[in-house]
């Protein structure tokens, strides 16, 4: 049972979204993942036959009424190889008011990865979804295993991989179906911070594509892992990445969990308003939000887990954002507001129909999307089924701002040192003996 939230003083953080100009929501682009099907390489790290479901089924609950694991129905355990479920989705997708996706880019020094649905929907005509791409430009380790240090891929930025991957995207821009923005060619960066001097890769990107005629491309940089600029990088816009950078206390001390738990437990509601609330130094962000959230299926006890990710707080959230961003008064043709995710179950967070909610994501977004105004609040924002132990307490909320702040300063700091590999080398021991030390035993 969910708990229903009476009317309150902050009703007018949402109700003031309301009064907005009578013209059309800005395109609606839902974030998507192609992991949902075998390859080689996931075989050779994993284990044979894995994809993204391995994880999503194995996930367990990890307090009273917490929701897990999240399951499909209506496209099933897919696998994303086989061109008719694709299609399916587009005709769900676009059916409920989604214009298009934006696909996570795995490209490495020339090695793409989990590229075969992407190719395939390339080469498609009956993929009649407009799309755009983002690079997913992180190592990839043994994160989900809790071994992090271990890099199974790595970005490795070598000295003509800017020329490279530019031209990796140009089949992909000159598709007549691709998303642009101010008639431009998009596509956005995830880890924009992470790129050794992303000055020089922007000029190569932009050279690259006049010099073939393309002409001039917009570029986003993801405001991930504390990175809430993009003007200092050289970038024509932000893109909101909730729930990074959530600027909001967790409720640990709120719930009793079955097991030790070392990660974040947050409310909807207040991620929501946080984001709905937050104002950019740079003129240019695009807003994004999420149906609901929950990687416990990806890295068990330190899991980031939301509560409340219903449906009609969903809508709430997207209404008002949507709302806000006709606010604005800009092109309405140039203003995206983008949902993350299609179908990131290991995640918690998808679009796609499941056995708990079913349509209800789906139908949420297209009443956000043609003007249905239900909800002049979030209407959950109870504790449901879990057993309160308990109400706030000063210095665990301190410890918990700490906390936060000091693992952002962390990041900054190892992706210094990831830079210098004279330094990493030096460190990496040091940090697998602290890891192993504060490992719980």
């Amino acid at each position: 049972m969910t708990i229903r939230h009476q009317s309150s003083g902050d009703d007018n953080e949402i109700s003031k979204f309301r009064d907005q100009p009578d013209q059309p929501a800005p395109r609606l682009i839902a974030f998507y993942l192609t992991q949902f099907h075998p390859t080689p390489e996931n075989d050779r790290w994993w284990g044979k036959g894995f994809t993204e479901w391995t994880n999503v089924t194995k996930a367990e609950p990890l307090f009273a009424g917490h929701h897990q694991p999240h399951l499909p129905t209506d496209f099933g355990f897919y696998d994303l190889r086989v061109r008719e479920t694709r299609h399916d989705q587009i005709k769900v997708a676009k059916q409920y008011g989604i214009d298009g996706f934006c696909y996570h880019y795995y490209w490495f020094s020339g090695k793409r990865i989990l590229n075969l649905p992407l190719d395939d929907m390339l080469s498609d005509p009956g993929s009649d979804m407009p799309f755009c791409l983002c690079w997913a430009n992180e190592n990839w380790t043994r994160r989900w295993d809790g071994a992090e240090q271990e890099i199974l891929i790595a970005q490795e930025y070598l000295p003509d991989d800017d020329l490279n991957f530019i031209k990796s995207l140009i089949p992909f821009f000159q598709d007549k179906r691709y998303i642009r923005v101010d008639g431009k060619p998009y596509f956005c960066v995830y880890r924009p911070q992470g790129l050794p001097d992303v000055s020089k890769s922007i000029v190569v990107w932009r050279d690259y594509c006049r010099s073939i005629g393309l002409g001039e491309i917009h570029i986003g940089a993801a405001l991930t892992h504390g990175n809430e600029e993009y003007a200092g990088f050289g970038f024509d816009s932000g893109v909101e990445f909730p729930p990074h950078n959530p600027r909001t206390a967790n409720i640990n001390n709120q719930v009793k969990f079955f097991n030790a738990f070392r990660g974040n437990l947050m409310q909807y509601e207040t991620i929501a308003r946080s984001y709905l609330n937050r104002i950019y130094s740079a003129p240019r962000v695009f807003k994004t939000v999420f149906p609901s959230w929950d990687n416990t299926a990806r890295i068990k006890e330190r899991a980031f887990v939301v509560l409340n990710g219903t449906p009609e707080n969903y809508e709430c959230w997207l209404a008002s954002t949507i709302d806000l961003v006709k606010q604005s008064n800009r092109n309405d043709e140039n203003e995206l507001v983008f949902i993350n995710a299609w179908n990131e179950w290991a995640e918690g967070c998808h679009l796609e129909p499941d056995r708990l909610y079913g349509h209800a994501f789906l139908q949420a977004t297209q009443n956000a999307k043609i003007g249905l105004r239900r909800f002049a609040m979030f209407p959950d924002t109870g504790l449901s089924e879990i057993r309160n132990i308990g109400g706030r307490r000063f210095w665990q909320d301190i410890s918990c701002v700490v906390i936060h702040h000091a693992e952002l300063k962390i990041e900054s700091l190892r992706l210094v040192v990831n830079q210098i590999p004279w330094l990493r080398l030096i460190l990496l021991p040091i940090v697998r003996a602290v890891r192993i030390f504060l490992a719980p035993r």
